[in-house]
């Protein structure tokens, strides 16, 4: 067999395949939004800002200074 001709069967087929789900979707009205949340809405929502290296400062010496008020006591093991 011919790869050749094979490859440019099949490629005509795909296009014949195409234009049918072309025509189906316009039928349909495949162009029109879905009802409910879009796709990457909930990836977005989850994204986190990022902290400046003045907020880290900050942070971290507010968290030195609860340790050593006591306010921040460790976790123990066992019961």
């Amino acid at each position: 067999m011919d790869t050749n001709k094979i490859l440019a069967e099949l490629r005509a087929e795909r296009g014949r395949i195409d234009q049918a789900i072309m025509a189906i979707e316009a039928v349909n009205g495949g162009g029109r939004p879905k009802a409910g949340r879009p796709p990457g809405a909930a990836r977005k929502a989850r994204r986190r800002g990022r902290m400046s290296a003045a907020a880290r400062r900050k942070l971290s010496r507010l968290l030195k200074q609860r340790w050593a008020q006591g306010k921040m006591k460790p976790k123990t093991k066992g019961a």
